[in-house]
């Protein structure tokens, strides 16, 4: 999946999704990161691009196995993709032949390893609960923010703002998504989820992404969500989450939030240079 060269004309690619949220994967490393804003967004764009969610470039860590970093598709950065460094560690795990991978990125170390039965499992760190970490616009109770709706905050290395609702199939996501996502409270926007119990443990979760809109799933979503719920009592701290893409099974455990579910490649390509 490497360039040759340094000076090329086409960047290879990979298309892989988690329970339909999908991604442009690029292998930069051995070389500098070539992934910016501008080539985020045309790549991202689903019509005249390649069309994702989410795309992560893997660079070449000093300390770590490989260094992840996250654009969404409106050539914003994302912070942490749940998802995404599933996808990587599966495909890195069958390259490498390892049973287990340290992963760097700007959310900080990751630890991903082989679950079994077609499974993926990454430790997607510590929640961050306090209102500066998130980060909100001033200080208050993460728990119950002064919105209608009293949604908790959680950050996952991205910021979320999670609502508890009798019924997550009723919401009208695409409408009230972008008024949440850009909330005053929310200085660096949001990702937004709707969930509602439906069993012991048991959670459905809709999700609206910041720089991305609706998508079928989101892995740092369903670790906001259990964490969020696990803090009002609503569930324990494991937790199963079905997406309208399928369903992730979520584990807060003392070294972090861990994550575990399928992964999928779809197909290679290039993307030519202009």
């Amino acid at each position: 999946m490497r360039p040759m060269n340094t000076r090329e004309t086409h960047i290879p690619f990979m298309k892989m999704h988690g329970l339909g949220n999908d991604f442009v994967i690029i292998d930069s490393r051995g070389q500098l990161g070539r992934v910016d804003n501008t080539l985020a967004k045309a790549m991202g764009d689903r019509h005249r691009g390649v069309g994702f969610d989410q795309l992560a470039e893997l660079t070449d860590s000093p300390t770590g196995d490989v260094h992840l970093t996250f654009w969404n598709s409106d050539g914003t950065a994302a912070g942490a993709c749940g998802n995404a460094t599933r996808c990587i560690a599966h495909h890195i795990l069958l390259e490498t032949g390892k049973t287990k991978l340290h992963i760097t990125t700007e959310r900080g170390d990751l630890y991903a390893h082989d679950a079994g039965g077609g499974l993926t499992s990454v430790n997607m760190g510590a929640p961050l609960l306090n209102w500066d970490e998130i980060p909100l616009a001033e200080a208050m109770d993460t728990l119950a923010l002064p919105i209608e709706g009293a949604p908790t905050a959680t950050s996952m290395g991205n910021p979320h703002c999670t609502f508890f609702v009798d019924d997550a199939e009723a919401v009208a996501v695409t409408e009230l998504g972008p008024i949440y996502e850009h909330h005053p409270l929310y200085p660096e926007r949001t990702n937004v989820q709707w969930a509602s119990l439906i069993g012991p443990d048991h959670i459905r979760m809709r999700v609206w992404e910041r720089g991305a809109g609706l998508t079928e799933a989101s892995g740092t979503s369903s670790c906001a969500t259990v964490v969020a719920a696990a803090r009002r009592g609503l569930t324990g701290r494991k937790a199963r989450v079905d997406l309208d893409g399928g369903t992730l099974f979520i584990d807060w455990r003392d070294d972090g939030v861990w994550m575990t579910g399928p992964t999928a490649h779809v197909f290679n390509g290039q993307w030519r240079l202009t």
